[in-house]
């Protein structure tokens, strides 16, 4: 999983509240077990309407908010199905960080499992940045600092935000659930061979 440090670019603003991860992956788009090619897809049902024709209002359809890095949405983001395709697609789309009142709890540990940072912060302060975002402002993360920066009326605006200290290591130094195992190897590696000479029978060995 690529590290996550520092990220710099504009924000999609998202006024929608209880996004579910059926209106974020269509079920349609769940057959594939890959992680690529999924962004395509993102918000399908909200970008195209039956014919298949952009809709020229939806804020993933606007010229000004290509190749956005940043979401920002409403409460209750992820909500749902537990479907692993809905982070999938987010990051496929090109999106890394997403910011919001509340999450999903299966969503919110999903992105952190798929190089995506979910960060919460009040509705007032959401409700703030989507309107800041609306003038095509650069946003820059920080996760060590855990901040937030952006020109507001030309006067440099600064806001924190929380995370849980492990969850930040794992994305500071790029650890999926399988690169937090592979760290621990020698320990593992370590308690079977102790645990071997303690019950060999659990491992096919006569006992001695």
């Amino acid at each position: 999983m690529e590290k996550f440090n520092k990220l710099s670019g504009h924000a999609i603003p998202l006024r929608i509240t209880n996004v579910d991860t059926d209106m974020i992956i269509p079920k349609q788009f769940l057959k594939t077990i890959k992680r690529t090619g999924l962004g395509e897809f993102l918000f399908y049902e909200l970008r195209y309407d039956q014919d298949g024709n952009k809709i020229s209002s939806f804020a993933l359809n606007q010229e000004q908010y290509k190749d956005a890095s940043i979401l920002i949405a409403g409460k209750n983001f992820g909500c749902g199905s537990s479907r692993e395709h809905a982070p999938w697609s987010i990051a496929d789309y090109g999106i890394k960080c997403i910011i919001a009142p509340s999450y999903a709890d299966i969503f919110y540990n999903n992105c952190f499992k798929n190089g995506i940072l979910p960060i919460i912060l009040d509705e007032a302060t959401v409700s703030r940045l989507q309107d800041s975002s609306d003038s095509i402002l650069n946003f820059n993360i920080d996760l060590e600092k855990q901040n937030i920066t952006f020109l507001e009326n030309n006067e440099k605006k600064e806001i924190s935000f929380e995370i849980d200290p492990a969850k930040k290591k794992c994305l500071l130094e790029g650890l999926d659930d399988i690169g937090l195992t592979l760290n621990k190897v020698a320990s593992i590696g370590h308690f079977e061979e102790g645990q071997e000479n303690e019950i060999p029978w659990l491992y096919g060995n006569k006992l001695k």
